[in-house]
C-alpha cells in the first residue's frame, strides 16, 4: 500500500513494511533464544553462537534497511531534535510523532541497536576458556579477549535485560492508554488522526530486502569461517 486511506475519520497508513516487521519479530525470537541457550550453557552454546551470528546478520540488514527501506523504517524518519524530544516529554508532542517511532521510541530503537551490536561484537572476540570462543579471538590480544568476555557475560547482558524490560513496560503503558503498539508491527498499518505518506511495501521492495539480507548473511558466514 503506497497511499493512506481515510476510514471513519481516521487514516489507515502502511507504517511498517514487511521486511521491518520480519526483522523485528525475528530479533525478538533470537533474543529469547540467546537468553535461554546462554543460561543453559553446555551443548546449548553451539546454538548460542549460531543464534548470535543470526542476530549479527539481522542487525547488519537493519542498518542497511535504515538507509534504503520503507519511508518510516529509515533512520531519517525518526531522528528528532533535542527540542522535539523535550516537548514530547512535556506532553506537547505533535500529531505526526505518533505515525512511526515517537521521539522516546526512537531513542529506544537506537539504544537497542547499539547495545545489540556491542553484544554481538564482543561475542565474536569472547572466550569462556572451556570450549567456546568467538571466531575473531585470534585476531586480538588476550587482554582484549578478557575485556570482551567480561562485557559480554556481565555488563552487556544486564543492559540488554534492562532495555528489554523497558521495551515491554512501554508496550504495557501504551496498552493501558488504549494504544496497541503490537498490532501495527504485526499487520503493518496504523489508524491515524492525521494524514501521512505510507511506507513503500511492494513486491520489489520486499525482494530487495531479501537480497540485502542474503548479502549480510553471506558476510556473517564468512566471518564465522575465520575461526582458528
Amino acid at each position: 500500500m503506497d497511499t493512506a486511506q481515510a476510514t471513519n475519520n481516521l487514516y489507515r497508513v502502511r507504517v511498517w513494511d514487511l521486511p521491518t516487521r520480519v526483522f523485528h519479530w525475528a530479533l525478538v525470537l533470537c533474543i529469547v533464544g540467546l537468553i535461554i541457550t546462554g543460561n543453559v550453557g553446555g551443548n546449548a552454546m553451539v546454538w548460542h553462537f549460531r543464534i548470535g551470528l543470526t542476530v549479527l546478520a539481522l542487525l547488519l540488514f537493519r542498518l542497511v534497511w535504515g538507509l534504503v527501506g520503507g519511508r518510516l523504517s529509515r533512520f531519517t524518519a525518526f531522528i528528532y531534535s533535542p527540542g522535539s524530544i523535550i516537548n514530547y516529554l512535556k506532553g506537547n508532542g505533535k500529531p505526526e510523532h505518533s505515525v512511526g517511532h515517537t521521539p522516546t521510541g526512537a531513542g529506544s530503537v537506537f539504544a537497542l541497536l547499539a547495545i545489540l551490536l556491542a553484544q554481538v561484537g564482543s561475542g565474536l572476540i569472547s572466550d569462556d576458556e572451556i570450549a567456546n570462543a568467538g571466531p575473531l579471538t585470534r585476531f586480538v590480544s588476550t587482554a582484549t579477549v578478557n575485556l570482551a568476555t567480561n562485557y559480554h557475560k556481565n555488563i552487556g547482558t544486564l543492559i540488554i535485560f534492562a532495555l528489554v524490560a523497558l521495551h515491554i513496560a512501554v508496550i504495557v503503558f501504551y496498552a493501558w492508554r488504549k494504544q496497541n503498539l503490537i498490532k501495527p508491527m504485526l499487520q503493518g498499518d496504523k489508524h491515524l488522526v492525521v494524514a501521512a505518506s505510507a511506507s513503500r511495501d511492494d513486491a520489489a521492495s520486499r525482494m530487495g530486502a531479501l537480497v540485502i539480507f542474503g548479502i549480510c548473511a553471506v558476510f556473517v558466514i564468512w566471518i564465522s569461517g575465520l575461526a582458528a
